[in-house]
């Protein structure tokens, strides 16, 4: 595969320029009243919905899909509007967090299950934190950062690296540090050595490289990441996740540690360990459906 060509001064001058819109936009939006903004996100969310019909039918033909006849239209159309206004929300307060102050963030969030923490930080191992795009799941990983956990995000980078860079300024704010998909196995490892955690998301679709677990009531393919991660360095994985509360606060969930399935055959424990990994994002996912990442293509890649 050739080298791709270095962009040119045209393109770089466009990726600057929406990097410092970016910037400026949510430099304004951060100093924004928190109860304003998430008001002013769910608006943003419902224009979003009538004004990109291609994410509006994503959203619906995934609700059609899991939920069947279970739901009428109507229903799965007040979902979908529900789903697009969270990610109003999210986007308005991910301003404050990146740009603004952050104390009436962290201010509101309730915390349950801390204790999972020490329990698995006592391997010595570092930790793996399971989650997935629900909730404000930036805000989830800053919440780890704010108290003190050396934390760590495997992320894929951006196409714009002005855009990439500012992000990742951004979250360096909560002490996040960023780890490139490219750099991932070694990045992860050297984290783990100094004792620190790492945030993997797990709810995307990995292509046909990826492992057919159960999802939602059907089959999804999933990274091996993580399981393969954990399978070698033995270190524990906790499902943590955030949902969003009706006061405008933030709940934080932190599950037992997820324990592996270790016979000797790879293959079938990295299939046994996606599989309840994926378990514990659908526990929350049906919990809070409103606050899933709908409008992405999860099932696209389909078995063999």
């Amino acid at each position: 595969m050739g080298r791709r060509r270095p962009a040119s001064p045209w393109r770089r001058f466009g990726q600057w320029t929406v990097a410092r819109l970016v910037a400026l936009v949510g430099g304004l939006a951060g100093r924004l009243p928190l109860g304003m903004a998430q008001g002013l996100g769910a608006g943003l969310g419902r224009v979003a919905y009538w004004i990109l019909p291609g994410r509006r039918r994503v959203a619906l033909d995934n609700l059609t899909l899991v939920y069947g006849d279970t739901l009428s239209p109507a229903a799965r159309e007040t979902l979908a509007r529900q789903c697009f206004e969270h990610l109003g929300m999210t986007t308005l307060e991910c301003c404050r967090l990146f740009f603004g102050r952050t104390e009436s963030l962290f201010g509101r969030i309730r915390g349950h299950g801390t204790e999972h923490i020490a329990e698995a930080l006592a391997h010595g191992r570092g930790i793996f934190f399971l989650t997935g795009h629900f909730g404000n799941w930036e805000l989830l990983a800053a919440t780890h950062g704010h108290a003190g956990f050396g934390l760590s995000v495997v992320v894929r980078p951006l196409d714009n690296p002005y855009l990439d860079a500012l992000i990742a300024r951004a979250r360096e704010r909560s002490g996040l540090r960023a780890i490139s998909k490219r750099d991932a196995v070694q990045g992860v490892r050297a984290a783990l050595a100094r004792g620190e955690c790492i945030g993997i998301l797990l709810d995307q679709d990995a292509g046909r490289q990826g492992v057919f677990v159960p999802f939602l009531g059907h089959l999804a393919s999933t990274s091996r990441a993580l399981a393969i991660l954990a399978l070698k360095t033995r270190a524990p994985v906790v499902p943590a996740f955030i949902h969003r509360l009706a006061d405008g606060g933030h709940e934080l969930v932190l599950d037992p540690e997820i324990p592996l399935a270790i016979t000797g055959d790879l293959d079938h424990d990295i299939e046994v360990a996606t599989a309840r990994f994926t378990e514990a994002i659908d526990r929350h996912v049906r919990a809070h459906p409103e606050q899933w990442f709908w409008v992405h293509r999860r099932w696209k890649s389909r078995p063999a």
